[in-house]
This record gives structure tokens, C-alpha cells and sequence, in this order.
């Protein structure tokens, strides 16, 4: 492991990588870096140790602890089995650069990396998946370049990206770092994104149209494969933004629908972790006719059944990441899959709506329902006429519930947005409901009371604002 290290470091330096380095290791670190005496480091007893690392984890709040309704962001179980076949030795040993250098050293590692990328395939429909970006807005930064190549090559004179006005913020953010302007289309009374003026801003210039289906407000739009016909008339390319994959998982495929391009976040669909930014794993899938432009290098089967890394892609958008995506984490996401097969990804899929739709018709008499009816996996309400929806979050904290996310989608008025994903139970989902209600009711009351909250934390009342601008990261309580 020491030579792949040191051939890591001399090829970096445009040294020669055969053969070992004399000195070691610490001759290639240079003088002025290197340490003249021991780090002065703290002695404390192991049961010092313990306690403070004990107490540390008493004040996390995670999907572990207790419930966790974020919208959009999917904070769902994460399976303990997963872990530990993460962490077992011939997976968690595994040094990345063994891929690039030996990978007859790495040929089980490459082999599942090769299969999970024909799984994902088979899942959203695509005919190529890459594994290398790092997270789902990395993976859609991937797509827009993608898009970029297949426009080049065709000589195509392609300016604009199309989104709708309840997207994701990453997805106008990615098509602007991919050097397009973006084109927003408003969402129609129904939550739909409006037809009618998309068809009038899609022109010849347009690159892509980029859709989450269902979208952000929980709508999963019935005419979306007129939308991508249209698109496609065009020669415009359509790009699943897989942020709500859950929603749909096994029951229908975005390739099916006439989408292009797709990007998948793992943790969102696959149950993997999620939170702190990171870990984070964000597959791009594609189309055929768009599998020459997925990032270099690929994972190919050789003719003598052996797998590889190829470099040789001249077609390919280059390398996005410096290793071969986040491997921990894609291994995870393909051990659930395995665990649940066809038939329990789509019972996970048909979970999550019904415990949406459960949350959205036993609170809609209590909050505004800006765009009634059935949902997908996640419900959208307004808070607008009990007041601000971040008191509400506020308050959730001293009944131990993790705040919805608030404020998004932008075209939502004081938005509560609720996901409580397939693996929370009844009695959870009516607890959450009882404290949503009783929230409510105290808002027509006595909304000062609210004010206050969360009274349980010991540095009393948030401060969001103050906390970004003034952080402090030694306090103890």
C-alpha cells in the first residue's frame, strides 16, 4: 500500500513511478513541512475520552433518534446491515488508487461498481450509468455537460436550459456553470408545470429542458411524455433531475417517459447516508445515443471476463472526480437494493406515497393546501395564514421532531414541506400529525407563545440569522 502511495506522489511530482523511493515516504515531503518535535497533543483517561465522545453523540439529531419529515431531502433509515457490510475488511481496506494501478488487486471492488451500474440502468431506464460523480448536484453538473458535448459534436447553436420555477436550486445553478442561460417556467394553479408557455419558450435554441417527476410540490404531471415529445422536437434534450426517484421506484422508468439524462441521489433513493454534506454519491445515467459523452474513466467487462478501468473514451466529458466515485457509498446503495429486489422497491416506492397522502389529508383542514388533491411521496402546505412557517419548525424541536423543510418550494408562501418517506410507522406518522394540530391551534390562540420556542434548547430561542453570521463552534453546554 506504501508503493501505490508513493507512485501516487511521484507521478503528481512527474517523477518516474517504477521501483521503490529511497528515504521512504517522508523523502518526498518537503523540509520546511515536516515536524522539528512531537505534536503537543492532550492526555486524558480513556473514561475522559468516553464521556466526552458519548456526550457529543447525545446531542446529535438524526434519522436514528427520532423523526425526521424533511422535504426534498429524503432523510430516510439507513439500514444497520449496510454498514457493516461496508465496513468489512476487504471492502474498507480498499486504497483507491488500486483501480487506476492493480486492478487485479480491486477485481471484486470493480465487479460491484460494474453491476450496480447496470442495476441503475435497468432501474431508471437508461442505456449507460456513470458512478463517478460525488453527489447528486455533482451528478447534474455531469448531465449539463453531457448536454454541452451532444450539442458541440452535432454543431448545434444551443443557448438556453429550461426549468420550471419549483425546481431544485441546483438545477439552474449546474446549467449556469455549464455556460447556458436559463429559461423559468411558471407552475399552473394545478401545481403543473404550464404547457402552454413552455411550448412558447422552447425554441431551436433550446439545450434541455430539465424536470423533477413528481415535481417539488408532490405532483407527479400525467402529460409528461407530451412534454418530452415536444422537447425532443426540438432536438432538445430531456434531464431527470432523480431527487424524487423515490416516489416512483419500480413502478415507472424516467427512460420510459422519454428522458435523456439522469442523475440519481443515492440517499434519497437507495438508502444510503445522508447529512453534514456528505457522504454523498450522485450517478449519472444515459441514453445510447449520450453514452460516448459519460465521464471518464469507465468500468468495462474485457473480453477475458476481467474488469477494468478503461481511459480510453475520446468522446467522454473527462474525468469529474478524482477517484472512481464515493465507494463506500455506492456499496451500500447496491446491498439495498439486493436486499429488496424488484418487488420490494416498488413496495418502498408505494409506502412513501401512502404515508405522504396519509400526512397531507389528515392535516389539510389545519393548514392551506395550495394545490389540493392526492401527492406523491412528499405534501406541500402553507403556513400563511397561521403566521411565520419557521415557528412552527421552531416549536417542532421541543416535541422532538426534526423541523420540515420551510421555505421551499420558492413559489409557496411560508412553506411547510413534509416527507415522511416508507419507513416510518403509523404510530409515528399520528404522533407527528397530534403535535402538527395542537401547533395549530395555539397559532390562533396565542402566537406570541410560539415566539419562544424551542424553550427545551439550552441556548434558549435560535437564532438561524446570528448562527451563519457569527458562528460558535466551541460552544458546550
Amino acid at each position: 500500500m506504501e508503493l501505490i502511495f508513493q507512485k501516487s506522489v511521484k507521478r503528481r511530482k512527474g517523477v518516474d513511478v517504477t521501483g521503490p523511493i529511497e528515504g521512504g515516504v517522508d523523502s518526498l515531503i518537503e523540509n520546511n513541512l515536516m515536524r522539528e518535535s512531537a505534536a503537543d497533543l492532550p492526555e486524558v483517561s480513556e473514561l475522559d475520552a468516553v464521556r466526552h465522545y458519548v456526550e457529543l453523540s447525545r446531542r446529535n439529531f438524526s434519522v436514528d433518534t427520532n423523526f425526521y419529515p424533511l422535504g426534498s431531502c429524503t432523510m430516510k433509515y439507513n439500514p444497520k446491515i449496510l454498514e457493516k457490510a461496508a465496513s468489512s475488511e476487504g471492502f474498507s481496506n480498499l486504497h483507491p488508487l488500486l483501480g487506476f494501478y492493480y486492478p487485479e488487486f480491486c477485481a471484486g471492488a470493480l465487479e460491484l461498481l460494474y453491476r450496480m451500474q447496470e442495476l441503475l440502468s435497468e432501474i431508471t431506464g437508461m442505456h449507460s450509468t456513470s458512478l463517478q460523480p460525488l453527489a447528486g448536484a455533482h451528478g447534474e453538473l455531469a448531465g449539463m455537460f453531457i448536454v454541452k458535448k451532444y450539442h458541440k459534436a452535432k454543431k448545434n447553436n444551443k443557448k438556453f436550459i429550461i426549468v420550471p420555477d419549483e425546481s431544485h436550486g441546483t438545477n439552474p445553478a449546474s446549467a449556469a456553470m455549464a455556460g447556458y442561460s436559463v429559461v423559468t417556467i411558471p407552475t399552473g394553479p394545478d401545481g403543473l408545470l404550464d404547457i402552454d408557455i413552455l411550448k412558447e419558450k422552447l425554441t431551436g435554441e433550446t439545450a434541455a429542458v430539465v424536470l423533477t417527476c413528481p415535481n417539488t410540490v408532490g405532483k407527479f404531471d400525467p402529460r409528461i411524455k407530451e412534454i418530452c415529445s415536444i422537447a425532443h422536437e426540438k432536438d432538445a434534450l430531456m434531464y431527470y433531475d432523480g431527487a424524487n426517484m423515490n416516489a416512483i421506484l419500480g413502478k415507472v422508468r424516467p427512460g420510459d417517459l422519454g428522458f435523456d439524462i439522469v442523475h440519481l441521489n443515492l440517499h434519497k433513493t437507495f438508502a444510503t447516508p445522508h447529512g453534514g454534506g456528505g457522504p454523498g454519491a450522485g450517478p449519472v445515467g444515459v441514453t445510447q445515443q449520450l453514452s460516448d459523452y459519460l465521464p471518464s474513466p469507465r468500468i468495462i467487462k474485457a473480453e477475458n471476463g476481467v474488469f477494468r478501468l478503461s481511459f480510453d473514451e475520446k468522446k467522454s466529458i473527462g474525468s469529474i472526480a478524482p477517484f472512481y466515485g464515493n465507494f463506500s457509498v455506492i456499496l451500500k446503495a447496491f446491498i439495498y437494493i439486493l436486499l429488496l429486489g424488484g418487488e420490494g422497491l416498488k413496495d418502498a416506492a408505494e409506502k412513501a406515497v401512502l404515508n405522504a397522502n396519509y400526512v397531507k389529508k389528515s392535516l389539510e383542514d389545519f393548514f392551506d393546501d395550495p394545490y389540493p388533491g392526492r401527492c406523491m411521496h412528499e405534501c406541500v402546505f402553507s403556513a400563511s395564514s397561521q403566521g411565520m412557517a419557521m415557528n412552527i419548525a421552531k416549536s417542532l424541536i421541543d416535541s422532538g421532531i426534526h423541523p420540515p423543510t420551510v421555505y421551499f418550494p420558492l413559489i409557496v408562501k411560508e412553506a411547510l414541506m413534509i416527507e415522511p418517506t416508507e419507513t416510518e410507522n403509523i404510530q409515528t406518522l399520528d404522533d407527528f400529525i397530534k403535535v402538527m394540530r395542537e401547533i395549530s391551534e395555539l397559532m390562533k390562540k396565542n402566537p406570541e407563545e410560539l415566539k419562544k420556542a424551542p424553550v427545551s434548547m439550552p441556548v434558549g430561542r435560535l437564532d438561524e440569522v446570528g448562527a451563519a453570521r457569527d458562528p460558535d463552534v466551541n460552544y458546550s453546554s
